[in-house]
């Protein structure tokens, strides 16, 4: 068995960091590094939730997990760069709406970056999975599809398919 220390720069607990240190900006990179997007946004970890967790199987695809840690974030307060011009895109037409949803990855490593949805095209969906802290999130998309298994969070609003419309039980 392999006796390599890890620095704890790559593996050390993000919780136990000064969160204003990611507030504004905050900079996630892919795991290869080759992708970075940064979030300009003072009200980041302010009071109100940001994030939202979807169970789709789209997006569960996507991010290789039984969940996706996303954010919708308008535009205007992200830049991103692809500085070795890795960033690919999947143009995903098997959504309930029908309408096109922009899946983008680093062609390198694999790490998911973000989707633009026809349905918000002000916005970017950034896959949390990539910064060094996540906000908390504000609710559940396609919550009548998560798994008998999956503990409940306490205090997100869940809705059963699409994000503000109905909710889980209504």
């Amino acid at each position: 068995m392999s006796n390599i220390a890890f620095k704890s720069e790559f593996t050390g607990d993000l919780k136990q960091r000064d969160i204003s240190k990611f507030s504004e900006p905050m900079t996630g990179t892919c795991l290869c590094g080759s992708i970075s997007a940064t979030i300009h946004d003072k009200g980041l970890f302010g009071d109100k939730p940001r994030g939202h967790l979807c169970h789709c199987a789209n997006c569960r695809k996507a991010s290789g997990s039984f969940v996706s840690s996303n954010m919708a974030i308008e535009k205007e307060k992200v830049t991103y760069e692809d500085k070795n011009g890795t960033l690919k895109v999947y143009d995903d037409w098997a959504t309930g709406s029908g309408k096109c949803v922009k899946r983008s990855l680093c062609g390198n490593c694999g790490s998911p970056i973000m989707s633009q949805s026809e349905i918000v095209p002000h916005m970017y969906i950034l896959k949390m999975g990539m910064f060094p802290r996540i906000p908390k999130p504000e609710c559940e998309g396609f919550a009548e599809y998560r798994h008998e298994w999956q503990g409940k969070h306490d205090g997100l609003e869940q809705y059963a398919l699409v994000r503000g419309q109905k909710k889980l039980g209504e």
